[in-house]
């Protein structure tokens, strides 16, 4: 009787410990996931692997003081890129992509690229939107109350000497079509002509490319750009000790129970095979026997 109640004892005291193994297995996971988990935001960095988008330039004037002996002061204006970018989510999804848009309508901003991914449930929108320089920092803190708010950055980087250097260039290439275009009122013969012809045309070509890059410095194209990311679905809530330990406990019944069934099924398989041949033996023995 001693012996039974022994190997009970020793066999109850693994069962246990398989249990708080499994136990301790499911809640470290836990938390290991939780830490090392994906960001719910899974295009981090959208719109710097989208080329081409377009560029909103501003521009402010600042006095620079003169070296004469009056001291006079001029003024000077400089240009710059300022863009923000907000990431949000949000389990309303269709009613913050209405509100960002008339936000963007009572700004008088403007939308200049939309790009609208994934099925509902798990949907996300990304805007491009230029606002005049005076309403940025407004319409900025605004959009942050839409969704929740998971990242924010503002980056300002000045473009006065880039702009200064389109004009210098552009004034030397008008000097060079200048000089061209004179060169076709003398005589020559035709084959100068038509090679002269080309290259006022090449000349041309690229004036009118800078024009459309200094285009975008013009007055009535100065804008701030705001990129707007919103993602679709639930926002974050903390996970409890409690909430953890209840699932982990039913995680560990369950899959206790399924091992502890294995375990007997396997047991009693091999008891069966082992009854199966000690049965045979006894009847290879009688036939033996009898022979």
């Amino acid at each position: 009787m001693s012996d039974l109640r022994t190997r009970f004892l020793k066999t109850s005291r693994w069962f246990v410990l398989l249990f708080a193994a499994l136990f301790l297995f499911r809640i470290i996971s836990g938390y290991a996931s939780a830490d090392s988990g994906i960001s719910q935001n899974p295009d981090q960095d959208f719109f710097s692997n989208i080329g081409n988008l377009r560029k909103n330039y501003a521009s402010e004037k600042f006095q620079i003081q003169g070296n004469n002996a009056t001291g006079s002061a001029f003024n000077s204006n400089q240009k710059f890129e300022k863009t923000a970018t907000i990431k949000s989510k949000s389990p309303e999804f269709e009613t913050d992509e209405k509100l960002i848009k008339q936000k963007t309508k009572s700004f008088n901003g403007v939308i200049q690229y939309e790009q609208n991914l994934g099925r509902k449930g798990n949907r996300e929108i990304h805007l491009l939107i230029g606002i005049t320089p005076d309403a940025f920092d407004s319409f900025y803190n605004e959009i942050q109350q839409i969704g929740k708010l998971s990242a924010k950055e503002i980056t300002k980087v000045d473009k006065t000497t880039e702009y200064r250097e389109l004009n210098a260039k552009k004034t030397s290439i008008e000097k060079a079509l200048n000089s061209l275009n004179e060169l076709k009122t003398k005589a020559g013969q035709l084959s100068d002509f038509v090679a002269l012809n080309d290259k006022i045309l090449e000349i041309e070509q690229k004036l009118q490319e800078l024009g459309v890059e200094l285009g975008n410095f013009a007055a009535e194209n100065e804008f701030c750009t705001v990129r707007i990311s919103l993602y679709e679905g639930a926002t974050e809530r903390k996970i409890t000790l409690l909430s953890r330990i209840k699932v982990s406990l039913e995680w560990t019944i369950k899959y206790f129970a399924l091992i502890v069934t294995g375990i007997f099924a396997a047991s009693l398989s091999i008891f069966l095979l082992l009854l199966i041949a000690d049965k045979l033996k006894i009847l290879n023995a009688l036939i033996n026997k009898n022979g």
